[in-house]
């Protein structure tokens, strides 16, 4: 019992840095690139700053949106699924 109970907490912690791992990646790249893109644009055109700005801003906070839901689903895996995946098993068992 003592593994199982083991193998869910494990189970959980690996899941909750996978989901981190790959959750933080790709607003990281892609807010990176919108960046870079922003300066070369403002380079080219110094007039149109305040336009590129602006959409350069909306896009990293939409894309920062899925950086921020895989944060709360490795909060929900830390700190709520063991709970609960603990509870069914001692249920299973008869505990």
């Amino acid at each position: 019992m003592e593994i199982a109970i083991g193998l869910i907490l494990a189970a959980c912690a690996l899941g909750a840095g996978v989901c981190m791992g790959i959750g933080a990646i790709g607003p990281g790249i892609g807010e990176g690139n919108a960046v870079s893109k922003a300066c070369e644009a403002i380079g080219r055109q110094p007039e149109s700053k305040g336009a590129v700005t602006s959409t350069m801003i909306m896009g990293c906070a939409i894309s920062e949106t899925t950086g921020i839901y895989s944060l709360v689903i490795a909060i929900l895996l830390i700190f709520v699924a063991p709970h609960t995946m603990v509870n069914i098993l001692l249920k299973a068992l008869g505990r």
